[in-house]
């Protein structure tokens, strides 16, 4: 009979700069591969994590979500994050908390929603902050918001995403908008937050390449909603580079719901789940689509 099993629930944050991404890769240093190495000294046998996503190298996180299943009776599980930190023996990558999950838990399928940040620095270049991508070129925040605003809904996001065999890339993109913020150093920055109920390979650093080429006077709004019609990955997107982008947050639902949702999940998504409209279009037809890249 196969020994019982308690599901640990991991949160993490880890500054992606020295990271060739969070999954493992023999011969790299990933964040998975760090931890899971850890785990095994503590729980003294291999501790495979699933995680709520998986960033790329680069790729910063303050909110990852991860679980392990540990042997039944694992001690001290309020000291766990303190203990694989220690052996971690890494200033860029912190385990911040650790809990027995509720049933029915799981980081990546029960996730009902992953919170990004992606941060530009415009005009000069400030050394300490890794967590923004530098950009030299003036852009337009107002033609930057209304093209996250069209993008924004249940669509295939094909053009903007790196394909993987077998995955759909219909998403529900939630919320996406653009401001300034202030920081200390030289330099302004423009901050995106985008929330959908999950984001396909590149994504994230697609949607905001699509804003910037619109900010740039590169491609016009009609252009940007027409990528939402294409069903390869667009050359017309730039991808942005990764070390503006941080995982903030992952949303779970209640804990009664917590395997009813991630049965949800593993429910691919067909083309007819997709909101038939264009808003640009409708809107203004006689505006011009403008050149694409």
């Amino acid at each position: 009979m196969a020994a019982s099993r308690t599901r640990i629930r991991i949160d993490v944050a880890y500054d992606g700069t020295e990271f060739t991404g969070w999954a493992k890769q023999p011969g790299l240093r990933t964040c998975q591969g760090l931890l899971e190495s850890a785990l095994e000294t503590v729980v003294r046998e291999p501790a495979p994590v699933t995680v709520a996503g998986r960033t790329d190298a680069g790729v910063h996180a303050l909110g990852q979500v991860a679980h392990f299943d540990a042997p039944e009776g694992i001690a001290d599980i309020d000291r766990l994050p303190h203990r694989l930190n220690s052996l971690m023996r890494a200033s860029d990558i912190a385990v911040l908390r650790a809990s027995v999950a509720p049933e029915g838990f799981d980081a990546r399928f029960s996730a009902t929603s992953r919170r990004y940040r992606y941060r530009l620095q415009l005009d000069t270049r400030n050394p300490l902050a890794k967590d923004a991508a530098h950009w030299r070129r003036e852009l337009a925040l107002h033609a930057m918001q209304d093209t996250a605003e069209l993008l924004t809904g249940l669509h295939d996001f094909a053009a903007f995403c790196k394909p993987r065999e077998g995955a759909t890339t219909i998403r529900e993109l939630r919320e996406f908008s653009w401001r300034f913020i202030q920081t200390d150093g030289p330099g302004r920055i423009l901050e995106a937050h985008v929330l959908a109920d999950a984001f396909c390979h590149s994504m994230v650093r697609s949607l905001v390449g699509a804003c910037v080429a619109v900010g740039e006077g590169r491609l016009g709004l009609a252009a940007a909603e027409s990528l939402l019609q294409e069903r390869r990955r667009s050359s017309a997107i730039p991808l942005m580079p990764a070390n503006g982008l941080t995982l903030m947050e992952v949303g779970y639902p209640d804990d009664a719901d917590l395997a009813a949702q991630a049965e949800r999940t593993k429910a691919r998504r067909t083309p007819d789940d997709v909101e038939p409209r264009s808003r640009y279009h409708a809107e203004q037809p006689s505006q011009s689509t403008g050149d694409q890249q």
